[in-house]
């Protein structure tokens, strides 16, 4: 049965769809079955993988028709990744699931229907605290935090944790917080290393060791629609989210040695 990572944050702009299209792409192709979940009704992920948001069916005839998932899912490039994908339809869904049966569980119902197909179900939540987030905590087993390396970091942390208590107490009593991801960090900027102290003195043994650096690479990726690693397998962006996914694996008990790790040189950097 694959573990379902949520991937939240309401603030915008702190590497969500980054995080899940290159976690999702890393697992990938250190042979880990992952399947992208698009939440997100911008369908960056969508496009990110190189797919059009507007060609085939995606997650709202999920959630509102009740469509099995198994015809909606589109394999990528990339070995070893499939996505759910989403549209811009996704906006109206909240409205249209309000009077719904089990709204809260609508994302759940459908996911349990694959979830033994794969090692890794990895959901790109919108930047909101909306019914579509609260449906992507209901289904998950942990939710992952990115966090920018900027001056706001902490602003609105405070609200996602209770949102995810809340989850927790009515919806979903078995959500676990998988980590604190730390993005977007320079190490030319003494803020940021600020930030990352600040962090990991509140969070503590929540952080992830590893940090995503910026990186141009992880920029042009979603362009060419490819993840870092199909991209420049090279890059630091490549690197450290192949680190990233890593420590997952060794937070979760499951590493093993694929032909990929002797291939591409994962180093040590953060």
């Amino acid at each position: 049965m694959g573990k379902i990572i949520a991937i939240a944050n309401q603030k915008g702009g702190v590497g969500k769809t980054t995080t899940t299209i290159n976690l999702g792409g890393c697992l990938g192709v250190l042979e880990y079955k992952t399947l992208i979940v698009d939440a997100d009704p911008q369908a960056n992920a969508t496009s990110g993988v190189g797919l059009d948001p507007k060609a085939a069916k995606n997650i709202y005839d999920c959630l509102i028709n009740d469509a099995d998932p198994r015809d909606l899912i589109i394999s990528t490039e990339n070995p070893n990744l499939d996505i759910l994908p989403s549209h811009i339809d996704l906006v109206g869904a909240e409205l249209e699931m309000i009077n719904l049966p089990n709204r809260e569980h609508r994302l759940k119902m459908a996911l349990d229907k694959v979830r033994d197909n794969y090692d890794f179900i990895i959901i790109d939540c919108s930047p909101s605290l909306g019914l579509i987030t609260v449906n992507s905590l209901a289904a998950a087993d942990s939710v992952m935090i990115p966090v920018q390396c900027e001056y706001f970091a902490l602003e609105g942390l405070g609200k996602l944790l209770n949102t995810i208590k809340i989850v927790q107490g009515r919806l979903n009593e078995t959500l676990e917080i998988e980590g604190i991801l730390l993005t977007m960090y320079d190490t030319r900027l003494r803020l940021a290393n600020q930030v990352v102290e600040e962090v990991k003195m509140h969070f503590q043994e929540i952080v992830f060791d590893t940090v995503i650096h910026r990186n141009t690479k992880l920029g042009e990726a979603p362009s060419h629609g490819e993840t870092i690693v199909m991209h420049d397998a090279s890059s630091k962006g490549a690197v450290n989210y192949l680190n990233f996914a890593r420590e997952i694996l060794q937070r979760n008990d499951l590493t093993r040695i694929s032909n990929e790790d002797k291939k591409i040189n994962i180093g040590n950097e953060l």
